[in-house]
């Protein structure tokens, strides 16, 4: 697609599609199939993480879904299924999350949810795109029928109270200490209130955004600062998300960090007991072998799907799963959420916790098969399509052969190809990944 990828619409702010003039068209597109649907007004929900372009970048958007026809709630800094819960419980048409997610300040970009509380498809995606670069004056609506505006401040309380109906009413976290980073992003202020709000002694970092430190050197793809400080504080677990607070990396008491795959097997292991896990787990091609091996032993089915938390639900509904997730973090406990929500999975791995297990036992489930990841900025989209990038892959397969898997895939969230391989042979696995990244460098 022209404009989204895995997760929506991203890029660096003030560049070609990131800026008010593409804000407003991104707005009026949207607005204008929703209105479509059913030929009146309809409504639709903002909310947006703690980056400063997104003050300049809302204004635009809101005015062209007013433009087109919808009435428009602005919510304020409010995690993504936060943002879904509430395009739910609201009954709007659409909700639009302003973030570029786990990237820097310097980036933005949007999440748009159905009525359902979903991602858009790519089908519906596609429609909007057509939209989006048409004339702008055929998607205007008359002055009488243009949408009114207002902002809600209540929109944290509203998603922790839905979150609160659905744990159980005697949950509490028995004085455990915890570390929490905040990533100076949209759980700043809901996550610590609300897990504080259940007993836990909670030593708070990385809750003071200043539109600037987003993301940076903390959260999920910086867990270092997340270790040294359980380890300082002696603490029984770690939790850190990314900016909109859908991704979730833990560390346990020793310090080791556990990733979405390892979460997802201590938890699918942990409903399974529980009798409350249905069919199987559903993954991505970036999941380890190991987190597949683990849960055939334990006779679960496990799928893999392209890389996306949006793919990902939509199997998940398809097989009437409800576990899912990515080794980035996003995991969707289908129980309670639409979407990957960090707070709602550090919320059952405490639970598990709550009889005095260590994290480190907890999370003990399976052995990782040995994966090199490697991630190359590119300028030209096309790489893949570069007759020596094809010879160096096809070189890579032949000899990792019945020894393990390459998997190269271009980013749909950042200008970089990942080049990822699984081996229990690390020396040829090293040669594998060298065979292709040398083409591209």
């Amino acid at each position: 697609m022209k404009y989204f990828g895995t997760d929506g619409i991203r890029g660096h702010v003030n560049s070609k599609n990131i800026n008010g003039d593409m804000f407003f068209k991104f707005g009026l597109a949207a607005g204008k199939y929703f209105t479509n649907l059913k030929k009146k007004k309809q409504t639709a929900i903002i909310a947006k993480d703690t980056r400063l372009s997104g003050y300049a970048l809302e204004p635009a958007l809101v005015s062209g879904l007013a433009s087109a026809g919808m009435h428009v709630y602005t919510l304020g800094p409010l995690p993504t299924n936060g943002l879904a819960m509430l395009t739910r419980s609201m009954n709007a048409n659409l909700g639009i999350m302003i973030t570029a997610s786990h990237n820097l300040f310097y980036d933005n970009g949007l999440k748009l949810f159905g009525p359902d509380g979903l991602k858009l498809s790519d089908k519906i995606q596609k429609k909007i795109e057509s939209l989006i670069d048409s004339k702008v004056q055929k998607h205007l609506s008359k002055p009488k029928l243009l949408g009114r505006v207002k902002r809600l401040e209540t929109g944290t309380d509203d998603y922790i109270r839905i979150l609160k109906k659905k744990i159980p009413r005697n949950y509490k976290l028995k004085k455990m200490k915890k570390v929490y980073e905040c990533e100076n992003g949209t759980r700043y202020r809901s996550a610590p209130k609300m897990i504080k709000s259940l007993g836990a002694k909670l030593i708070v970092i990385g809750n003071k955004p200043n539109g600037f430190n987003i993301n940076k050197n903390c959260g999920s793809t910086f867990p270092n600062k997340l270790q040294r400080s359980v380890k300082k504080h002696k603490a029984n677990l770690g939790i850190s998300l990314d900016g909109d607070a859908d991704r979730i990396i833990m560390c346990d008491e020793k310090g080791s960090i556990v990733d979405g795959d390892q979460i997802i097997a201590a938890l699918a292991l942990r409903w399974k007991k529980k009798k409350i896990l249905k069919g199987g787990v559903i993954g991505t091609l970036m999941s380890n072998y190991g987190l597949e091996e683990c849960l055939k032993r334990k006779r679960r089915r496990y799928n893999r799907v392209n890389v996306g938390d949006r793919y990902v639900k939509e199997v998940m509904q398809k097989k009437k799963f409800n576990l899912g997730g990515e080794q980035s973090g996003h995991i969707i406990l289908g129980k309670f959420a639409t979407t990957g929500d960090g707070l709602l999975v550090a919320l059952e791995v405490i639970q598990a916790l709550n009889n005095r297990m260590k994290a480190s036992i907890f999370f003990d489930v399976f052995e990782k098969t040995p994966q090199i990841l490697e991630n190359i900025k590119i300028k030209n989209d096309k790489i893949l399509k570069n007759q020596s990038v094809k010879k160096a892959i096809r070189i890579a397969n032949k000899l990792i052969k019945g020894q393990g898997r390459i998997l190269v895939r271009k980013s749909g969230t950042e200008p970089k190809l990942r080049i990822m391989g699984e081996s229990q042979n690390k020396l040829l696995l090293k040669k594998c990944i060298k065979t292709i990244s040398k083409t591209i460098k």
